[in-house]
């Protein structure tokens, strides 16, 4: 049995569902242990372009089943519609999601929406789904569960429960908050809309334990990256609940896990969507933004572009405890004039790469040779120009952990293993 964790290594975007659909060819459980519909995970493969944001990536392998763990907060209308969009490529949708997750509501994603347009200039960035809230609810001990779904009684009761205590609190701090459903209109929606899933609801720990057993390949997969962690990452501008590999046990439904193998994403240059500091920044990255197709999944949001930070990286690497690392995306640097890499940040505070707004940093480049070749056919190491090769083996050595996968292209087969 092998247990692989992919992680994000910078703030996300960095190609993870890409290496767990390549990965998953041989995993029988494919999970996601945390985060909820506020970020996506394109994968390319023969069903066709798919965006994922609940299901795990590992969801078109037939063999493979689908764990939504009880770290996530789950969208349950986005949920029905994202199994449905599988299930029209004609994937056979095997499905296991945890009764201890979080339901996201429409109420969440209201309470979100109203506190990003409070906030105004300060914002966070937020996509707005409902996630901090509904992670919030859940810490304060007003969470719906999943598993509630089952018991209708208990789950208008809970609602009920949430709607005393939240919608004083809302109507008082936003004027223009309007929100009329009952908690029974409210219970009797949630159980139309999560009808063609509540079949699957159950302890996932069962399911994987027998796999555990069996000495089955189980692959963990996190949303979002190191430097969006909750606890480690850019705060306040993070997300709302920890993306480290660390985590991947507890948020999965196993958390005595001990992983064998820990693959960090990280993508061959920075890029970084919503609020925050991006130090290697590019000056001009409209072109580049473009032809790399550099667009939040799920907002459309486009993404700020930067020369490949080594510092947060590295750092990232570090906080995901990783044994290795996917580099993603690197034919979209072929032709590209100005190429380099920051080694070093120079400034206040500069040994602290995930605060970077608390001091002024400016970063330190090592200018790179650059290649003009298509490299997208490339399909061994040794086939990549020169100068690709000694930009990979750079970042391998700032890095300090092998770079044992190489992406030349979005498709399966563009995956160079080193």
């Amino acid at each position: 049995m092998t247990s692989i964790v992919v992680v994000g290594a910078n703030w996300g975007d960095e190609g993870k569902g890409r290496i767990v659909d390549f990965l998953a060819e041989d995993a029988s459980a494919s999970i996601r242990f945390q985060g909820g519909n506020n970020a996506g995970h394109t994968v390319v493969n023969d069903f066709g372009t798919f965006k994922l944001h609940q299901l795990p990536s590992g969801i078109f392998n037939p063999n493979c089943l689908a764990v939504l763990g009880p770290g996530m907060v789950i969208s349950p209308a986005a949920l029905t519609e994202e199994i449905n969009e599988v299930k029209e490529a004609n994937i056979d949708v095997k499905l296991s999601i945890s009764d201890r997750a979080t339901l996201c509501l429409p109420l969440h994603a209201l309470e979100d929406t109203l506190e990003e347009k409070r906030l105004g200039d300060a914002a966070y960035g937020s996509t707005r789904q409902g996630i901090a809230p509904a992670y919030g609810d859940r810490v304060m001990k007003k969470g719906i569960l999943v598993g509630w779904l089952k018991q209708p009684e208990v789950l208008q009761q809970r609602i009920q429960f949430l709607l005393d205590w939240k919608l004083p609190q809302l109507k008082a701090l936003y004027p223009d908050c309007e929100f009329n459903q009952t908690a029974k209109e409210m219970t009797n929606w949630l159980l139309e809309v999560t009808a063609p899933w509540r079949q699957f609801i159950c302890n996932v720990t069962e399911p994987l334990k027998a796999l555990q057993k069996e000495q089955a390949n189980l692959l963990f997969e996190a949303q979002l990256g190191a430097g969006r962690d909750l606890v480690y990452g850019e705060y306040p501008w993070t997300t709302s609940s920890n993306v480290t590999a660390a985590y991947a046990g507890i948020g999965s439904g196993l958390p005595a896990l001990y992983p064998e193998r820990v693959v960090a994403v990280a993508k061959s240059f920075s890029s970084s969507v919503g609020t925050g500091t991006l130090v290697t920044a590019m000056e001009h990255q409209d072109n580049f933004r473009e032809s790399a197709n550099e667009y939040g999944a799920v907002t459309g949001r486009p993404r700020d572009m930067g020369f490949f930070d080594a510092v947060a990286t590295r750092n990232g690497v570090e906080l995901q405890a990783a044994t290795e690392i996917a580099l993603t995306k690197i034919d979209c640097l072929s032709g590209m004039a100005d190429l380099k890499i920051c080694v070093a940040y120079e400034g206040q505070h500069p040994e602290n790469p995930i605060w970077p707004q608390t001091a002024s940093l400016t970063p330190v480049y090592e200018q790179m040779q650059s290649w003009s070749e298509d490299i997208s056919g490339c399909r061994t190491f040794d086939s990549l120009p020169i100068a690709a090769q000694n930009y990979v083996t750079r970042i391998e050595e700032l890095m300090g952990v092998p770079v044992s996968m190489v992406s030349v292209g979005p498709e399966r087969e563009q995956m160079i293993i080193r």
